[in-house]
């Protein structure tokens, strides 16, 4: 399960790197705008603009060093 490995990146990320969860079954029209088609899809936004996407469950260490990695990219 994925949910603790994104509680611990989120906090290690704040305050530079907000993260949020979507619950795309209930947000269904949220996850077809953003194209989600797997659950867990990681995206990242810059100024409200897609700068990265990721499917797949990883832990927070993961989490963190993906999240880093394409801020610097």
């Amino acid at each position: 399960m994925m949910a603790p490995h994104f509680e611990r990146a989120a906090g290690q990320l704040e305050p530079s790197v907000r993260l949020a969860k979507v619950d795309t079954q209930a947000e269904p029209t949220l996850g077809q705008r953003h194209g989600i088609r797997s659950i867990p899809t990681l995206v990242l936004f810059r100024q409200g603009v897609e700068i990265a996407r990721q499917s797949g469950a990883m832990d927070a260490g993961g989490i963190v060093r993906w999240t880093q990695q394409q801020l610097r990219a």
